[in-house]
């Protein structure tokens, strides 16, 4: 039997509420995930307009995401769109290889400033620090955005890809200033649990964390168009997703989600696997969408639910992702 999805999820202890299904724009504007090539402009309109016809309300960007395009994206479409309800998140880089280290606070503050423009707003709802970094402290990131907090530049502060020893220097930093950390944003999906198992997902509940999943689909291996001998080409975020054992093994769990599925109504199996991961406390998950079409099957998770009996067969099902 279905039930009712919740109506919202807050992040952390904010009282900052989002949809409990976000998108994330990573791709949007984006060269290298086939931008301008199987893909445009036209598209990620559509996938935006979709999103928001059925009830997304948070979306997840970058700086580094085509060098500020999909940030610009989204400015540009909350405007034209007058999609003033939609929750913005984007994120601070303070190492990658495209752009030179950026550790003093006055960076900080210039890259906050640039991605504020390119959003189009006065202050973003979510902005967190994009990957762990020894240079600079943790601390001292976080002594920043709470500067930013106060300025009235940032409504909530998270993090992301965020082991849980950081986490807890994250929140513990934010604490002293009286400020809650509102997320974490790791990968997590059916096909890849660690975050249960490192310690991630029990720091987050235990400190009142939400748990944003980045790649929740597993990179399209949830969905069941790949298969042995049938793979992605193109670039990929180094995985071990796609390793030969991994694909076969994933066979069988799509195999599971598509016969669930049919029970709900001919849901999809990557609908399945999204439903899953928002009847998991505290989880937001943030699947992609490149076009109308990917975005109303990611919205087709919504509005129903897993009975217990479901999720823990898809749980059994999956254990082995766990390590």
């Amino acid at each position: 039997m279905s039930g009712d999805a919740p109506g919202s999820l807050e992040l952390g202890r904010t009282g900052v509420r989002v949809s409990p299904l976000g998108i994330g724009a990573g791709s949007w504007g984006q060269p290298r995930w086939g931008f301008g090539q199987s893909y445009g402009r036209a598209e990620v309109v559509e996938a935006f307009e979709a999103s928001v016809r059925g009830g997304v309300t948070f979306f997840d960007t970058a700086e580094v995401y085509g060098d500020g395009a999909s940030e610009r994206f989204l400015g540009e479409l909350r405007v034209t769109h007058r999609a003033e309800g939609v929750v913005l998140a984007t994120k601070y880089a303070p190492k990658v290889l495209t752009l030179r280290p950026r550790l003093t606070r006055g960076a900080f503050r210039r890259a906050l400033a640039a991605s504020l423009e390119r959003l189009g707003v006065e202050r973003v709802a979510l902005y967190q620090i994009h990957w762990q970094s020894p240079i600079p402290p943790v601390s001292s990131l976080m002594e920043a955005m709470a500067e930013a907090v106060a300025e009235g530049k940032i409504q909530a502060v998270g993090v992301s890809n965020y082991d849980a020893k950081h986490l807890r220097i994250a929140h513990e930093a934010l604490g002293k200033r009286g400020i809650p950390l509102a997320s974490n944003q790791v990968a997590y999906s059916l096909l890849n649990r660690t975050a249960e198992t490192n310690g991630v997902m029990a720091a987050c509940r235990e400190l009142g964390v939400s748990l944003i999943a980045h790649t929740p689909l597993a990179q399209g291996l949830l969905s069941g168009k790949y298969r042995p001998g049938a793979l992605p080409s193109g670039p990929r975020p180094p995985t071990r997703i796609f390793e030969p054992a991994n694909v076969a093994a994933a066979v069988p769990v799509v195999g599971l989600l598509a016969e669930i599925g049919r029970g709900h109504g001919g849901k999809s199996p990557e609908q399945v696997a999204l439903n899953w991961l928002m009847q998991q406390p505290g989880v937001l998950p943030i699947p992609g969408a490149k076009n109308g079409a990917q975005a109303r099957s990611n919205v087709g998770a919504l509005g129903w639910s897993l009975t217990k009996e479901e999720i823990a067969t898809i749980d059994a099902a999956t254990a082995r992702w766990r390590t």
